[in-house]
């Protein structure tokens, strides 16, 4: 069993009333941590992927909801955002059933955000849940042992069941790139055309730390621009992909509106075009590298309360800077290379532009100094 680092967290959140929402992609481990730390004797499980359940929780009559929950002291919902109306029904309890403490889980954001944000304000604490993170990894055996399986990570990621069966990477990896992270895309946008919407995943992970036109890839899917945009839009809350918007304040030619997208698990964006190459035969190592120490990062600032804007920089003259983040009055500017000869160049645009900067290039000599910066 892997620990979380995540357990702290949400276990200095039980002792109050307030709601603990913990998201996170499908597969990821949600269910069995709940399960081994946060349940007792006396908790109620609930699962929104089973349809008396969804009907039960629709019902929003407080008799009732006090009926359903009568002799427990926690109330766990696996997969809350298939219930039509959680929300309203969360609010009900905590309002009304302070001695009950509810934990509901998401693997998609759009229905917990949609509708359990409003009803919900001031009343929960909201968590994200990752593919197992390297910082998890070497607490479980050891930094030499990461360390020698960084390339073997880069291919296959750390979705919980592909580090735990090893030998069976490719075949969990196509099961879970397959319809199954889309499930709640297609649950409840009835989208009518699902293999347009996987078509044009591919065309993202082939793009991973690139700049992305939505038009391009309306021309690669058959789709139109908006579309194309509320299906990205769609697959970031399902925490299939995030958006790293431009960093854009001084200069009259950095691009304003620009964005590239990343991949949640590398090993996920390699299932969707069916790369299983090594490293030492693939031509795309510098944007897995890239996209491998973006994720990483935000892992480590989610578990450790790091707060930052994150951005890349870029000009129409093609000057670049790959990962930013702006916090306590600096831009914190990296330079990612896979190589170690390799030296990274930080424009004198950009650093007479922000005065107030710090530059490091990450490479696999220094790349956990990097990851773990608080």
């Amino acid at each position: 069993m892997i620990n979380r680092e995540i357990i702290d967290l949400i276990e200095k959140r039980l002792g109050d009333q307030k709601v603990i929402v913990l998201l996170g992609p499908r597969q990821v481990g949600k269910t069995t941590l709940l399960k081994k730390h946060f349940s007792t004797e006396n908790t109620l499980w609930l699962n929104g992927d089973d349809a008396d359940t969804r009907n039960q929780l629709s019902n929003q009559s407080t008799t009732w909801i006090k009926q359903l929950v009568s002799g427990h002291d926690r109330l766990i919902i696996d997969e809350a955002q298939r219930i039509e109306n959680i929300g309203v029904t969360l609010k009900i309890i905590h309002d009304n059933l302070p001695g009950i403490k509810v934990i509901a889980t998401g693997s998609s954001s759009f229905e917990l955000a949609n509708q359990i944000n409003e009803p919900l304000t001031g009343r929960k604490w909201e968590f994200r849940l990752w593919p197992i993170s390297t910082s998890e990894m070497i607490k479980h055996h050891s930094l030499l042992e990461e360390t020698r399986l960084l390339e073997h990570r880069l291919v296959y990621g750390w979705y919980p069941d592909v580090i735990n069966n090893p030998g069976d990477e490719k075949e969990i990896l196509n099961t879970l790139s397959d319809s199954y992270l889309y499930k709640d895309i297609l649950t409840w946008e009835h989208i009518k055309k699902p293999q347009k919407l996987e078509l044009l995943v591919q065309a993202l992970a082939f793009q991973i730390g690139q700049e992305v036109s939505y038009h391009e890839l309306g021309q690669i899917t058959g789709l139109d621009n908006e579309t194309v945009e509320r299906y990205i839009s769609l697959l970031e809350k399902a925490f299939i992909i995030f958006r790293l918007p431009s960093l854009s304040r001084n200069l009259r030619n950095e691009l304003k509106k620009s964005r590239k997208i990343y991949f949640y698990d590398v090993g996920i964006r390699n299932a969707v075009i069916k790369n299983w190459n090594p490293i030492s035969l693939r031509q795309d190592v510098g944007s897995l590298w890239e996209n491998f120490l973006i994720v990483e990062r935000l892992k480590y600032k989610s578990y450790h309360s790091v707060f930052s804007n994150d951005y890349f920089w870029r000009t129409h003259a093609q000057q670049e800077i790959d990962f930013i983040e702006d916090y306590n009055g600096t831009l914190h500017a990296f330079e990612f290379k896979w190589n170690e000869k390799k030296k990274g160049s930080f424009s004198k645009s950009f650093t007479q532009a922000y005065p107030n900067h710090e530059l490091l290039t990450v490479n696999r000599s220094n790349y956990l100094e990097f990851i773990q910066r608080d």
